[in-house]
């Protein structure tokens, strides 16, 4: 099975400011059954976007590796299936 390239962020704990470690991403709002639609987020050259959906504000941080998050329990993988 192909590995997502696209990280998936969710805002569970209902934070003002997410930072990540990338300019490229889905919001998922809340964790599954209550997120909102999986929404592609691009900043380009900005260094911040907020989501359209939940209003969660997600700002790139360089220090942060690819692809990861603070705090890191924001950043979402999908289940495996059993």
């Amino acid at each position: 099975m192909a590995e997502k390239s696209v990280p998936h962020f969710q805002n569970s704990a209902g934070l003002r400011e997410i930072r990540v470690g990338a300019r490229e991403f889905m919001c998922i709002g809340a964790l599954p059954p209550f997120d909102h639609p999986h929404v592609y987020l691009d900043m380009g050259s900005d260094s911040e976007i907020i989501c359209p959906y939940c209003s969660t504000l997600y700002r790139f941080d360089a220090a942060l590796k690819a692809g990861t998050c603070a705090p890191p329990d924001a950043l979402w993988q999908e289940p495996d299936a059993a």
